[in-house]
């Protein structure tokens, strides 16, 4: 499920602007017809003064989670408030989902407190699109690197002292050995022997549960930890320089798993 960004524009604008109570009866009963989260609260001085329009913490919650949350949603020509990845994003669409071109998966603008700088397939033998992956940033932590030229940007992007969140959605089902074990795969020759143990690890952040499509697993790296959410929703961490190193070499290097989600990333970063 997707919160709309205009309903959310609408419901702020409804908090800023005081109104008469029959106004504001008025504007309650249109925004509750489309699953608005807005409330009423009268004032010591209700009978001379405005109402205003607050917000509940838990409606906040929910927003925030549903702006975190693409759910299965089918992409749609039709549908005006979706970008394109590589697109740079601004006024009503700056809440809009992206969709990853290839698979059709759409990636919210915001998780983990992060803004989506890029997205990409991952292609396996040449034709299979396995996964969707997203990088999402801290626009304050890149401030700083947007400015610079690409050389630079790459060399960001392969530190992982800069906090990121990569979010892989499957666009396939898939066994969860076969995942782990394509993981562990392009890992494994970049930790040029050191702390091998994290690739265990590792392994053992996912259940023995099969992936089907859909599944997201959420990777944040924070210099020498790995925060990791498995498919179930399951949290774990592993802390090791070595692997959140290789792990930002897996798909920032210079051979990226997968290029389409390299380049987007490239040129979004310039736009956070």
């Amino acid at each position: 499920m997707i919160l709309s960004s205009r309903l959310l524009s609408h419901q702020v604008r409804l908090l800023a602007r005081p109104r008469s109570p029959a106004a504001t009866n008025s504007l309650l009963a249109r925004t509750r017809q489309h699953g608005g989260l807005a409330r009423p609260i009268s004032h010591a001085n209700a009978e001379s003064g405005p109402t205003a329009i607050s917000f509940s913490s838990a409606s906040l919650l929910l927003a925030a989670t549903l702006l975190c949350t693409t759910g299965n949603v089918a992409p749609s020509n039709n549908n005006a408030s979706l970008v394109q990845c590589s697109a740079p994003l601004g006024g009503e669409d700056f809440l809009s989902p992206s969709q990853e071109s290839a698979t059709g998966i759409l990636f919210p603008r915001l998780c983990n407190g992060m803004t989506l700088a890029g997205c990409g397939v991952r292609v396996k033998w040449g034709f299979v699109k396995v996964y969707a992956v997203g990088t999402y940033f801290d626009p304050l932590a890149m401030s700083m690197i947007k400015s610079q030229g690409e050389a630079e940007v790459k060399e960001a992007l392969l530190d992982p002292r800069y906090p990121r969140t990569i979010r892989i959605v499957m666009n396939r089902n898939l066994s969860i050995d076969k995942y782990t074990a394509a993981i562990i795969e392009a890992l494994e020759p970049r930790m040029n022997g050191e702390d091998l143990g994290s690739l265990e690890e590792f392994k053992k952040l996912n259940p023995k549960v099969d992936l089907i499509e859909g599944a997201e697993m959420e990777m944040t790296i924070r210099g020498d930890v790995l925060l990791y959410k498995n498919a179930v929703g399951g949290l774990g961490q592993i802390k090791s320089a070595v692997f959140t190193k290789a792990l930002c070499d897996v798909y920032y290097g210079a051979d990226a798993v997968s290029p389409t989600h390299l380049k987007s990333v490239i040129s979004g970063v310039k736009n956070l």
